[in-house]
């Protein structure tokens, strides 16, 4: 009896750090993706931007989606990567109000999937 409440204890315990790792390492990937859009955002939006800007972006998300395959659903990648090359092809055509948009897109999927694995009843429900 002592030993099956100690190992429940033991698994709930790492059950609860293993998510509070989760939500921490997700929220920092999506930061930093998020502020690497802002600093493309500006320069789409001064119109200066150029077709390498957005492979670098591309580049910094490449390396972020290989370790968040493991934490959040395949669709939400796949939509990042192609907002990301729809982005990179107005960029080179000098589509500016477009990849604007497009941007924008990237910039609040990077603010709002997060929010996806908060503890929230909506969440949960």
């Amino acid at each position: 009896m002592v030993k099956s409440i100690i190992s429940m204890a033991v698994v709930s315990i790492l059950l609860i750090i293993g998510s509070v790792y989760e939500r921490n390492f997700i929220d920092r990937q999506f930061t930093e993706l998020g502020q690497v859009l802002e600093v493309l955002y500006e320069k789409v939006d001064e119109q200066t931007a150029t077709q390498d800007d957005v492979y670098a972006v591309q580049k910094n998300w490449l390396e972020k989606k290989k370790y968040l395959h493991i934490f959040i659903p395949h669709n939400e990648i796949k939509e990042i990567d192609l907002w990301l090359s729809e982005s990179s092809t107005l960029v080179r055509d000098e589509e500016w109000n477009d990849a604007i948009s497009k941007i924008e897109v990237l910039k609040e999927l990077a603010e709002q999937i997060p929010k996806t694995f908060l503890v929230r009843w909506e969440n949960i429900l």
